[in-house]
């Protein structure tokens, strides 16, 4: 997978969404931890370690091929999306939430990624054929990850109107440049592509369903308010999609650990959209917790 798109516009693309992920974050939506410890460790582990779990079982049942199963294991350990904000705010979710959730699984991706992807490469590929995660790729995952959001970070401390002003655009590149990423991942992939998606897109569809179901239950079942809840059932469904690529291909270099992530990103919106209809229109209290009603409101920048 030499295109140009991918080679040169792939980490443009996700510097660009890191970019402006760090435009919408202050030093106050990592303290806010301590505001929400228990929503904040519920999804985390939801995140963290039910996911993975998950993934394992449904490439372990449905036999995937071993690079395809390791691009699932590194879906799985991808942080929350930015446009879970965007969801959560449109289906009545706890925004603020969201914003400290992205931005502390984050930080957690630099180390969890790396050690999730070693472990599925040592499980599903054999001996001869693994690819290992040197020093260097590590400093690769820290590059991709955090420094554009670190750059984010500093010019809305500097300049908040301006990181305010840019949002909108960003947002929008962001945007049309996480499709370009996607279909350039299966253009690369074009020969077998059909074949990939009859592979893992029932894996991917169901992927996706069981991580924002698990998101969204876990948390009221431990008897979270339903705006936490709605903010962590999307926060932990809509994975960054165009990190799990690049770790495939820019730092692995293999194009088919890519398309787990090419097309859960094709299918996690319109599931996601079904998911937040679902679940507004079931009945529920005004509020069923006593701050509910001031939750769910910010819009990150």
């Amino acid at each position: 997978m030499d295109s140009a798109l991918l080679t040169v516009g792939l980490p443009v693309a996700l510097a660009v969404i890191m970019f402006g992920l760090g435009l919408s974050l202050t030093p106050a939506d990592f303290r806010r931890v301590g505001q929400t410890p228990r929503a904040v460790a519920t999804a985390l582990a939801c995140q963290l370690l039910v996911l993975p779990l998950v993934a394992l079982g449904l490439v372990e049942l449905f036999g995937l091929p071993p690079l395809l199963a390791v691009g699932f294991m590194i879906l799985a350990a991808s942080p929350g999306g930015t446009t879970a904000n965007l969801y959560s705010h449109l289906f009545r979710g706890d925004v603020a939430l969201n914003i400290t959730l992205t931005a502390i699984n984050s930080v957690i991706a630099v180390v969890s990624l790396p050690l999730v992807t070693n472990w599925a490469i040592g499980h599903f590929v054999d001996e001869g054929d693994r690819i290992g995660l040197q020093l260097d790729k590590l400093l690769q995952v820290f590059a991709i990850v955090l420094v554009p959001v670190a750059i984010g970070m500093a010019v809305r401390h500097r300049s908040p109107a301006f990181a305010d002003r840019m949002d909108r655009p960003v947002r929008t590149a962001s945007a049309v440049l996480l499709l370009l990423v996607v279909l350039g991942a299966m253009w690369g992939e074009k020969d077998d592509i059909a074949d990939y998606f009859a592979q893992v897109g029932l894996v991917a569809a169901l992927f996706c369903v069981l991580s924002l179901t698990i998101g969204y239950a876990v948390p009221r079942r431990l008897g979270l308010s339903r705006p936490q809840a709605v903010a962590s059932g999307f926060e932990i469904g809509i994975h960054n999609s165009t990190l799990a690529i690049a770790m495939a291909i820019t730092v692995l270099d293999n194009a088919q650990m890519s398309i787990p992530a090419a097309v859960y990103g094709v299918l996690m919106f319109p599931i996601a959209a079904v998911f937040g209809l679902l679940i507004r229109n079931r009945r529920a209290p005004v509020a069923d917790h006593p701050s509910e009603a001031t939750q769910g409101s910010r819009l990150p920048g």
